[in-house]
C-alpha cells in the first residue's frame, strides 16, 4: 500500500477516467494530464457519471471529487506522486516516449505501469533510465467497477515491483492476475479477440446477425462464464471425472475446421452489417443510457459471484471489492 496517497493519471480517455474514478473512490488524490483540452474537460463529466455507480457499492470515508486536479502540462501532474498509471494510445512509439519523459521526472522508487492492452512491456520501458519499476497494469472498462487487472512484467522489472503493484491493486478493490510469461495480448485480450473474430466471420458469412451473435453468448456460455470461467466449465460439462472425460470425448473434434483463426477482411459490406446491426440493437438508447444500464447490471452480477464464489469456494480466495 502506497502512504502517499496522491496518484497520477497521464492521458484522460475512457480508461484514464476509470482509473481516476477507482483511485478517487477509494480515497486518493488524483492528478491527472492530458494535453487536450477537450479530453481534461470530459475526464470530470465521465468521473461524476462514475460515481453515481460507485456510491451504489460504498465509497472511502475520504472520497471526493474534489480530490481531482487536472494539468495541462506533465510536471505538475508528476509533482509528488506517490505511482503513475499511464493510459496514452495504444501506440508503441507514444507509449515510449511519454514512459521515457515520466521516468526522467519522478524518483526512481516510484512505480510506473502502463495501461497498454497488448505491447510487450520490455519493448515499452526499453528507453527509461529505471526500467525495473515500469510494468503493464492491464484494467478492463469500465475500470472503476470491473475488478480484474492484467499485471505483466519486462525482463527488466524487478519480483519487487511486481509484489508492490499487486498490493496496490489489491488495496483499491482489484483482483490483480499476474501473466507468468510476457506475451503480447495478455490473457484475457487474446481470448476476447479470438471470439470476437469468430463473431466477425458468422456476421460476414450470413450465418447470424450483430444481435443473434450477442444473444448466443449472453444467454448461453457467457452466463456460465460469469461464474466459472472457460476451464471450470468444462470440467463439469465432463461429469463425474471432469476434464479428463471432456478431453478423451470431445477432444478429437478440436480438429474438425469448426473456427477460423484469421479474421476475416474489413470490407466495407462487413463494417456496415456490424454498424447498422448494432444501431438497430442500441434503439433509441444513446451510449451514455447504455453505460449506466451495463453498470447496474454489472453491480448485480457482480454482487452475486463475491457472494457465492468466495463463501462456497475457499481456493477462489478473498475479497478483491467492495461488495458486501
Amino acid at each position: 500500500m502506497i502512504e502517499n496517497k496522491v496518484i497520477s493519471i497521464i492521458g484522460t480517455g475512457v480508461i484514464g477516467a476509470g482509473w481516476a474514478a477507482r483511485f478517487l473512490a477509494n480515497g486518493y488524490t488524483v492528478k491527472a494530464f492530458d494535453p487536450n483540452k477537450v479530453s481534461r474537460e470530459q475526464l470530470k463529466i465521465n468521473v461524476r457519471n462514475a460515481f453515481k455507480s460507485l456510491k451504489k457499492i460504498g465509497l472511502h470515508k475520504n472520497a471526493s471529487l474534489k480530490n481531482l486536479k487536472v494539468f495541462s502540462k506533465l510536471p505538475d501532474a508528476l509533482h509528488k506522486t506517490s505511482f503513475v498509471q499511464e493510459n496514452v494510445p495504444e501506440n508503441e512509439k507514444i507509449k515510449k516516449n511519454i514512459l521515457k519523459q515520466i521516468d526522467n521526472l519522478v524518483d526512481k522508487n516510484i512505480l510506473i505501469a502502463s495501461s497498454s492492452s497488448g505491447l510487450l512491456p520490455s519493448k515499452i520501458q526499453s528507453t527509461c533510465k529505471f526500467p525495473e519499476r515500469v510494468l503493464i497494469g492491464h484494467p478492463f472498462n469500465p475500470v472503476y467497477l470491473l475488478p480484474l487487472v492484467e499485471i505483466v512484467a519486462g525482463k527488466k522489472t524487478s519480483h519487487k515491483n511486481v509484489k508492490k503493484l499487486r498490493k496496490l491493486y489489491e488495496h483499491i478493490g482489484m483482483r490483480p492476475l499476474i501473466v507468468q510469461k510476457e506475451i503480447e495480448g495478455y490473457i484475457s485480450d487474446r481470448l476476447q479477440e479470438a471470439l470476437w473474430r469468430e463473431a466477425l466471420h458468422i456476421i460476414n458469412d450470413g450465418v447470424a446477425s450483430t444481435d443473434e451473435v450477442d444473444d448466443a453468448i449472453v444467454y448461453g456460455p457467457g452466463l456460465r462464464w460469469a461464474f466459472m470461467g472457460v476451464c471450470l466449465t468444462f470440467h463439469l460439462a465432463g461429469g463425474e471425472t471432469g476434464m479428463k472425460h471432456m478431453l478423451e470425448q470431445f477432444g478429437p473434434a478440436l480438429k474438425l475446421p469448426w473456427t477460423k483463426l484469421r479474421a476475416p477482411k474489413l470490407t466495407s459490406r462487413l463494417k456496415k452489417a456490424m454498424v447498422s446491426g448494432t444501431k438497430k440493437q442500441a434503439g433509441k438508447v444513446n451510449i451514455k443510457e447504455l453505460e449506466e444500464q451495463r453498470d447496474l447490471f454489472l453491480i448485480e452480477i457482480m454482487k452475486t459471484l463475491h457472494k457465492n464464489r468466495n463463501s462456497k469456494f475457499p481456493n477462489w480466495n478473498k475479497k478483491y471489492n467492495n461488495f458486501k
